[in-house]
């Protein structure tokens, strides 16, 4: 306290020592609080007269000399000084006071949270734009942050997930997410967080089903359509307890620590409520074509893709009541929005000025076609939250879009699994599934020959559904049959010839890294066969580890079909013309619904590359005759599919039944709620011969269907397979892992999977 008086008067001295009274009413004028001792570069005032004083200031003769102009050479001199001397008080506060908490009594943390520049140009009366001075770091190390985000469909549910790796990547403090979600976004984001297991990090779900009725009597032209207008609704949808909230839109990126966003609420006046950014287009001010009337706002209206909202104060002033006469009463005129909630959030600040809190231009940099958004980032440095706010997004015209693109990108390729980093020194709740996780972990022998193999069963993938635009209508006779099967990059062009030979609904596990799944998705808006195809389900599955966890990624693709049954293969196979009706009529034929009943599909296989598909079973005998085909794995594993009994095959006109053999491991339809594939079994080797021997346990009828076909097309071998032929530990761990499975299989179905055990001894 001492030094801060001490600087008070170095001050005041400075002052009247260096300013002279001015001849005229010559015009610079600074803003120089004796308490807090700001910085920041001078804010003039809206009048270009007064001058703004502190109230230790306010009432002595210096008041009225500080009052009047001063030359601008020496108001350059004033504002070095302060800098000055409000480094020598952050200083003398960083050694000299502690803390009372003693949980972020850390210099450099007190450094990073620094929000940056007062914001000296709001637009609320200045007189009320007075702060204590602070004492402490802006943001506590452990202070939870709470962030929510509208987000509705497949698309917003992509891109919200770069928005949360780009804050999760700077963040250092806990968060909690509220989404205000529709039915599809709830299922992917609800799945895909629970799959992250980030530490640190809450989520929560509200449905937006439930708000519709608040905003939908609003004529709304944006192309968020109702889910534009949710954000009026937050104070009601969010819990009652919950005082702010970060508000972002799902096309933001982050560049800086969200905690010094979140330090701003600390600089709110008592009456302001709501903290936003100035729009940076001149949408608002009304001349960007002719005749073009937007909503009233204050000067160039404020952008709501970022808002700190004090929901505590808004509950207070009737923040709802409010909004609605504001909304009814410029509709009358206006007739619709043009810009959703941001036309009645302006409106509203238009009639309330003194309740906004007016952001540094960094905290939003809009990215539209009309923005002006360049006169606010002079530096790099000064970037603090990147806005694509245009339908056009990356395709944006701005002259530094390259930078901004590649910025972007950097979040949206990143590796989510690098973002589970403890907090350390923040205490928090693991979820029950993270503890299960790690006493898993902890029973493990890490001296074990297979060690790996039971390490990688037990790792949680991520895993993003319905990665795409997805949409399915189930038939009225419960016949429907989807198509199931997991691919990963080196597979990606059999999805165009895929659906070709499949036109009913087709569930897909695509196991890739952060990078390829977007890979995948440049490819698959740019192909005409796959962007035209909406019955496709997309599932996600990203990489981690060193095996490929095949049956993992089975089980993603099978527990998300939308079908009453699933044809299972493989993406290397390619189904007969014709197949999905009917695989559809012989549900019907052999009542599926009331029996246990696995359809098996022959397959066989080309080693051509071109080849003329068959489009009759004739066709096929001929080839097969011809040697064009072969019946699938004959000369490498012919165990895997004799039991088929091609030669029966090749006269059946109707369904007939084969028995279970060892190793055998046929493509099949079955009912949805069959067994789930083992994920013990990863990479090469019995992932598809212990499923099918689970079948059998179950007393599932293997019935070959006389009138289907698939072929294999031939591919450069895995890297699994080649691992299984090389080392000889792999194939040993297989056989131990094979053990294992038989004695869980006698322990699950008693002594009727005796035959499986009794079976592989015999081999």
């Amino acid at each position: 306290m001492q030094l801060l008086t001490r600087i008070k008067q170095k001050a005041v001295r400075f002052l009247f020592n260096t300013l002279s009274p001015p001849a005229g009413d010559a015009a610079e004028f600074f803003y120089l609080p004796a308490c807090c001792l700001s910085s920041d570069p001078p804010s003039r005032p809206p009048d270009g007269r007064s001058l703004l004083l502190t109230p230790c200031l306010a009432d002595t003769p210096a008041a009225q000399v500080l009052e009047r102009a001063v030359l601008e050479s020496r108001v350059r001199e004033v504002e070095e000084e302060n800098r000055q001397i409000r480094l020598q008080l952050s200083q003398s506060q960083g050694t000299a006071a502690q803390p009372p908490d003693g949980n972020y009594g850390n210099q450099q943390w007190g450094a990073s949270a620094d929000t940056g520049p007062e914001d000296g140009d709001n637009t609320a009366e200045e007189k009320n734009n007075h702060t204590e001075c602070p004492r402490s770091p802006t943001v506590q190390k452990c202070e939870l942050i709470h962030v929510a985000c509208v987000c509705a469909g497949h698309n917003a549910s992509r891109d919200v997930v770069t928005l949360v790796k780009s804050v999760l990547f700077h963040r250092r403090n806990p968060l909690h997410f509220h989404f205000i979600t529709d039915t599809v976004a709830n299922r992917i984001l609800s799945s895909l967080f629970q799959s992250w297991m980030v530490p640190s990090v809450q989520v929560s779900f509200y449905d937006a089903d439930e708000l519709k009725s608040e905003v939908s009597w609003i004529p709304n032209k944006h192309y968020s359509g109702i889910y534009g207008l949710m954000k009026l609704t937050l104070t009601k949808a969010l819990p009652s307890d919950l005082s702010k909230v970060i508000v972002l839109d799902t096309d933001i990126t982050f560049a800086t620590d969200i905690a010094e966003l979140w330090g701003i609420f600390r600089k709110f006046t008592d009456k302001q409520v709501i903290g936003l950014v100035e729009n940076q287009s001149d949408w608002y001010l009304g001349n960007l074509w002719k005749n073009h009337k937007p909503w009233p706002a204050l000067g160039r209206g404020f952008n709501t893709g970022v808002i700190l909202l004090y929901l505590e104060r808004l509950r207070r002033i009737g923040w709802e009541q409010m909004w609605r006469l504001t909304a009814e009463r410029e509709l009358m005129s206006m007739l619709s929005t043009s810009l959703a909630d941001q036309d009645i959030f302006n409106a509203f600040i238009k009639q309330n000025p003194v309740l906004v809190h007016q952001l540094p231009c960094f905290w939003n940099v809009q990215l539209s076609d009309h923005t002006r958004s360049e006169q606010c980032y002079t530096e790099v440095s000064d970037l603090k939250v990147i806005h694509w706010n245009s339908p056009k997004k990356l395709r944006v015209k701005n002259k530094h879009v390259e930078f901004f693109r590649n910025l972007y990108l950097t979040f949206l390729e990143y590796d989510g699994n690098l973002l589970r980093r403890e907090l350390f020194g923040c205490p928090s709740q693991a979820s029950p599934e993270s503890v299960q996780l790690q006493s898993a972990l902890e029973e493990l022998d890490e001296d074990d020959q297979c060690y790996d193999f039971r390490r990688e069963r037990l790792t949680v993938h991520r895993v993003h559904l319905y990665f795409l635009q997805y949409d399915y209508t189930p038939t009225e006779d419960d016949t429907d049959v989807t198509l199931v099967a997991q691919l990963s990059m080196d597979r990606l062009q059999m999805l165009e010839a895929i659906c070709k030979h499949w036109e009913g609904p087709i569930s897909l596990a695509l196991y890739m890294s952060d990078a390829e799944a977007q890979q995948f998705l440049r490819y698959a808006q740019a192909s005409e066969v796959l962007k035209n195809r909406k019955n496709v389900g997309y599932h996600i599955v990203y990489k981690e580890g060193q095996f490929y966890p095949v049956n993992l990624v089975r089980n993603v693709a099978l527990k998300n079909a939308n079908t009453p049954y699933v044809f299972l293969t493989d993406v290397d196979f390619l189904p007969m013309y014709g197949l999905y009706d009917y695989l559809r009529k012989s549900v019907v034929q052999l009542d599926m619904a009331h029996t246990k009943k696995a359809l098996v599909v022959p397959a066989f296989e080309t080693l051509r590359y071109r080849l003329s598909f068959p489009k009759s079973k004739a066709e096929l005998l001929s080839m097969l005759d011809m040697g064009t085909l072969y019946t699938f794995r004959y000369h490498v594993w012919p165990k895997g599919h004799s039991p088929t009994n091609y030669a029966k095959w090749r006269t059946a006109t109707t369904p007939y039944k084969v028995e279970w053999e060892p190793d055998f491991e046929p493509y099949v339809v079955v009912r949805r709620d069959c067994p789930e594939y083992d994920q013990r079994f990863v990479g090469f080797g019995w992932n598809k011969v212990s499923h099918i021997m689970e079948l059998d346990a179950q007393e599932y009828d293997l019935m070959v269907l006389p009138n289907a076909f698939m072929i294999h097309m031939p591919h450069a071998p895995s890297f699994d397979i080649s691992k299984f032929r090389s080392s000889s530990s792999y194939r040993n761990c297989l056989n131990t892992l094979k053990d294992e499975f038989h004695q869980d299989l006698s322990r699950k179905y008693g002594s009727a999977a005796l035959k499986y055990l009794t079976a592989q001894r015999n081999i």
